[in-house]
């Protein structure tokens, strides 16, 4: 089996995830595992499938027609195998404040500098009540390095926090 990791864009519209689910299993594939997501009427995913090596070609030789018959432009990476890693802790973040430029962006610096790594993250925009602007929301799945200390992640991103004047929590994941 060969592993492959695509990313798949596209207007929104109904069938996308149909039409790629059915070119992986006319190859004999397996879908893995996927986050897709809805932004701003663009659709929008990653998926991990494994495909039979005599089959992969093939499927390859396939996504591009993808794009003719529903609009779904897809490429494919050759996925790299399972990587040993050193145990980590994780943690969840959830961040809610005033949207502003840069948020993400500090809070990034900020876990980097930390040495953790974002697993996932979700954010958005929604107005505030009655009549308070935009506020910016965050959700994070982050992972820390086994050595990490925990104080110390905290305390980076408190500071941010204050600076960028936001509701912050940290938590082990549920």
């Amino acid at each position: 089996m060969t592993t492959y990791v695509l990313t798949a864009i596209g207007d929104d519209r109904p069938g996308l995830v149909a039409a790629l689910a059915a070119a992986v299993g006319e190859h004999g594939g397996n879908w893995v595992d996927s986050q897709l997501a809805l932004l701003a009427g663009k659709f929008a995913g990653i998926v991990q499938v494994d495909l039979p090596d005599e089959q992969a070609q093939s499927f390859l030789d396939a996504l591009p027609a993808l794009a003719e018959e529903v609009g779904l432009s897809v490429d494919a990476a050759t996925g790299g195998g399972a990587v040993a890693e050193e145990p980590r802790a994780a943690l969840r973040l959830h961040l809610l404040g005033q949207d502003r430029t840069g948020m993400i962006r500090e809070v990034s610096s900020a876990l980097r500098s930390q040495g953790a790594t974002i697993d996932g993250l979700r954010s958005w925009t929604r107005e505030a009540p009655e009549g308070g602007g935009m506020l910016f929301e965050a959700e994070a799945e982050v992972r820390l390095p086994a050595d990490a200390d925990e104080d110390g992640i905290r305390g980076a991103l408190e500071q941010i926090a204050a600076e960028l004047m936001v509701d912050l929590e940290l938590d082990a994941p549920e």
